[in-house]
């Protein structure tokens, strides 16, 4: 599929076709084009943890449904074959940059502009997203509640070093093609050139 299809058919599916699951060969495409993102400094701070099998995808839906109002996340209990979760490693950023070629020694995080350990999982959830259209199925990307994070990381094992920022399902979509168009926002509302509020729309 031409990149440019790819990005055009991308949106978040919420339905998907029952008892189909994903071939293999495809989850690990997904995976693999997810840890070619970028990272600052190479230092990776990521891992996904994979929930394919019925028995899995139950223990997810029954750490969400430990959340205080279930029903506002809908998203977390899509019947969906296979369920990614990213989980960012602050740590591993700290660690890089107090390397000596970047010379943060004492681990601060007070001169992160951004927390980058969070933007670049983000990316990587993104390359996953874009190969999974390449591959022609349905994928949507969710946050999970706040009181359930902590649930989930016992039920799973998670390390206390990595907080999940999401999850992303993946799938054969059985939703109807939609047209979004006119539920973005308009391009000069949200880009500029020079100068901000400056339309970026040649004249």
């Amino acid at each position: 599929m031409e990149f440019q299809d790819v990005v055009r058919k991308r949106r978040m599916v919420r339905s998907y076709e029952p008892d189909r699951p994903v071939p293999s060969e495809v989850v690990d495409r997904i995976l693999h084009n997810g840890l070619r993102a970028p990272s600052a400094g190479m230092s990776q701070g990521w891992g996904f943890l994979v929930l394919d099998t019925t028995a899995d995808l139950d223990r997810f839906r029954a750490a969400m449904h430990r959340s205080a109002e279930p029903e506002k996340w809908l998203a977390s209990h899509f019947a969906a074959p296979l369920l990614i979760v990213p989980c960012s490693h602050k740590d591993a950023y700290l660690d890089r940059y107090a390397q000596a070629d970047k010379g943060h020694e004492d681990r601060s995080d007070a001169w992160w502009p951004a927390p980058y350990w969070d933007i670049d999982t983000g990316m990587a959830s993104l390359m996953m997203l874009l190969t999974a259209v390449d591959a022609g199925l349905g994928a949507c990307f969710f946050g999970m509640p706040v009181d359930a994070i902590e649930p989930f990381k016992t039920e799973f094992g998670v390390p206390a070093a990595y907080t999940p920022i999401g999850a992303i399902s993946v799938g054969y979509s059985s939703e109807p093609p939609r047209d979004l168009r006119s539920r973005r926002r308009p391009t000069d509302d949200v880009v500029f050139r020079g100068n901000w509020g400056t339309s970026a729309s040649a004249d």
